[in-house]
This record gives C-alpha cells, structure tokens and sequence, in this order.
C-alpha cells in the first residue's frame, strides 16, 4: 500500500487523523500531513477508512 495525500485540497476535517492517526497528522493550520507513505500491513484497513471518510478526496490510496 502506497499513500499520497493533496494537502492544497485538503479542508482540516481531521477525519483521517481519527481513522488512522498512525499514519496521518494534522499541520499548525489543520491540513493533513502524512507520517508514512508505506503503512504498516495493521494499518491498512485504517487507511482505507480515512480515505473514504475524507470529505475532500485528498488522500489516495494505491494497493500494491
């Protein structure tokens, strides 16, 4: 699983930041910032929460 997120897309939601906060932060102005391109295999199923839950299709999740 690889990650990329658009934070010029993103609208401080934070739902990502609750589904997977492993893997994904927010910055000093609330948009998403990524803590690992490459979860960990138990952070999968997170990861792909976060995406469906993100209002703003910022993050993009490709399964390898």
């Amino acid at each position: 699983m690889r990650i990329t997120v658009d934070s010029d897309l993103c609208v401080g939601a934070g739902q990502c930041v609750l589904a997977a906060p492993e893997v994904f932060d927010q910055d000093t102005d609330g948009l998403v910032t990524l803590l690992t391109s490459r979860p960990d295999p138990q952070d999968h199923d997170a990861v792909l929460r976060a995406g469906d839950l993100c209002p703003a299709r910022t993050i993009t999740v490709d399964t390898d």
